[in-house]
């Protein structure tokens, strides 16, 4: 289950043939978020996991199981802020359960990321994964 504007993303990621392109088309895409507040770089926010320093910050609209995520997020380094932006595009928007139900690595895998981040960045992405899921899981108890 992947939202609309992921969806998008594969689209266009499917149209780059190199992957030089469709390195600076997420570069792009994290450079089009908008940038986070000074008060969120909090170790509160911060991902542990990753070599870049991440942060995201989460919020809901909404309550118990209907809540809707959503969440600002940045990073020093431009690829991973881009990185931020495909995970926005793939886990915004939804519910608690709907964010547990995200195959995120499936999902990921259909971008080709696996293949060719870094084994760092790699491990980065995964310690966002993680901490997305840990706030779903969350959510969804205190539903």
């Amino acid at each position: 289950m992947a939202t609309d504007r992921f969806e998008e993303i594969a689209a266009d990621f499917a149209f780059l043939d190199e992957w030089e392109d469709r390195y600076r088309y997420v570069i792009d895409l994290g450079k089009a978020m908008p940038p986070l507040d000074d008060a969120l770089r909090v170790p509160a926010t911060r991902v542990e996991g990753c070599a870049s320093q991440v942060w995201i910050a989460p919020r809901f609209e909404g309550a118990g199981a209907e809540a809707r995520f959503d969440f600002a997020g940045d990073s020093d380094a431009m690829i991973v802020r881009g990185l931020i932006a495909v995970l926005h595009a793939l886990y915004a928007g939804l519910t608690p359960s709907g964010m547990l139900a995200v195959d995120a690595p499936g999902e990921l895998a259909r971008l080709g990321l696996d293949s060719h981040l870094s084994s760092q960045r790699s491990n980065g992405l995964r310690a966002m994964v993680a901490r997305i899921q840990a706030i779903a899981a969350t959510a969804a108890r205190s539903a």
